[in-house]
């Protein structure tokens, strides 16, 4: 298992995350059909549909930080394992309904679901891999699984769409992670038992949650820019097929339009991961990732070429993404106590991701509604990521300053993350 783990481990989570963001950006691809067969295409769209694509991220926020609990108590093994056949189970059945109320419940339980599956990945991460190898690891689990399945999930999904319908889609992803995700986890990942980094169980036990175990105050501030990229990421993402149409680009050309953004993250990816572990400023270049972004965004509205807005977008989610996402994961393991990694992860993505995605997709669809234009939400996104940047900065500060009065207490990874 020594030598193999990048695959076993890290493969394995990887394609089980690619499924698992597949299934989340389905209805975004499908939106429009979907509306017109559950009668929410007039008037009511904008409201219904922002329902619609957040329901599954109000599930997500409150059951990360169940999420993060049980990976005190329970082994991540069969955690993972239920949970995505779960909602796997649940996307099928999306695709037998023609009820709003059922297509708004399976899309709960798909956030639930998947918001108790999230913090396994940290944990797998922390027990499987050295210090020396967990950016690594955290970008092969967490990074490549996520804005791969966004780089090639629109281009993948949009001619499945417009071939077969929208049912055909939910039939295809839930199906991929009950007759290939499920039988792989079962094959592939192990027990935590047998990790070699694994954190005894006498200190999960013994641990007790607080808030100085989560890195003190200045967990707060790394929560704050969680939840502006959280706005970013998802404001974006749950509507950027139709944000890319109405700015002229429609069939393969929005199918590819949509993708651009998630491969720029992809290719950019190396180079910013490499200029991270060369100068250790993993602070710096996470805060970068917000701030020349969020200026990005914010010209939205100068630029009048369809082709024009999508290159800002492009930049701004790809420059985003590959700097702060593989960044701030190394940042928070190396700051806070063993046993609260996983509540830690839990209440981060809960309340940044789904809190902060939540909020992003109704800004963007009441703005729509109130505009005419996808873009001006997006500028407001872009305004909030600035203020992120701005938090993450004064964390690194804090960080800096403890190191100075307290450097005997931090670890190597701990002075290395700042």
């Amino acid at each position: 298992m020594k030598d193999s783990k990048w695959w076993s481990v890290g493969g394995s989570l990887m394609l089980g995350l690619c499924v698992a963001y597949l299934d989340r950006t389905t209805l975004s691809v499908g939106l429009q059909s979907v509306a017109q067969d559950m009668g929410f295409s007039g008037p009511r769209f904008a409201v219904t549909a922002s329902l619609a694509l957040t329901i599954f991220l109000v599930g997500y926020a409150l059951s990360n930080v169940l999420g993060g609990i049980l990976t005190r108590k329970f082994d991540p093994k069969p955690v993972v394992i239920w949970t995505f056949a779960l909602w796997s189970a649940a996307t099928v059945f999306v695709g037998f309904t023609s009820s709003l109320a059922v297509l708004l419940a399976c899309r709960l339980i798909l956030g639930v679901a998947e918001g108790v599956y999230w913090p396994q990945q940290s944990r797998f991460a922390k027990a499987w891999f050295a210090p020396s190898e967990r950016t690594k690891a955290n970008a092969i689990i967490q990074y490549y699984g996520q804005y791969l399945a966004l780089a090639f999930g629109f281009i993948v999904l949009t001619p499945i769409y417009h071939a077969f319908g929208w049912r055909s889609m939910f039939f295809l992803m839930g199906g991929l992670g009950l007759v290939v995700i499920v039988p792989l986890y079962m094959k592939m990942l192990k027990p935590e038992s047998e990790a070699p980094y694994r954190t005894p169980p006498s200190a999960n036990a013994s641990g007790r949650l607080t808030l100085e175990a989560l890195g003190g105050p200045a967990f707060l501030l790394l929560l704050v820019s969680y939840i502006t990229q959280g706005m970013l990421f998802w404001g974006v993402t749950l509507w950027i097929p139709l944000a890319v149409q109405s700015v002229g680009f429609t069939g393969m050309s929005q199918a590819v339009a949509s993708s651009l953004p998630y491969v720029a993250a992809v290719l950019l990816a190396v180079p910013m991961s490499r200029l991270s572990d060369r100068t250790g400023k993993r602070v710096l270049i996470a805060a970068l990732g917000l701030l020349i972004p969020g200026v990005l965004m914010m010209l939205l509205p100068m630029v009048h070429s369809g082709y024009g807005k999508l290159a800002l977008i492009t930049i701004a989610l790809g420059y985003y993404a590959s700097s702060y996402t593989p960044n701030i994961w190394s940042i928070l393991q190396s700051t806070i106590e063993p046993h609260a990694i996983g509540p830690a992860s839990g209440i981060i993505n809960g309340i940044g991701a789904g809190g902060g995605g939540t909020l992003a997709g109704f800004l963007v669809g009441m703005l729509y509604q109130s505009t005419g234009s996808y873009m001006s939400g997006f500028m407001v996104l872009g305004a909030l990521v600035i203020l992120g940047g701005i938090a993450l900065l004064a964390y690194g500060r804090i960080q800096r300053t403890r190191r100075k009065e307290d450097r005997p207490t931090l670890g190597a990874s701990a002075r290395e993350a700042v």
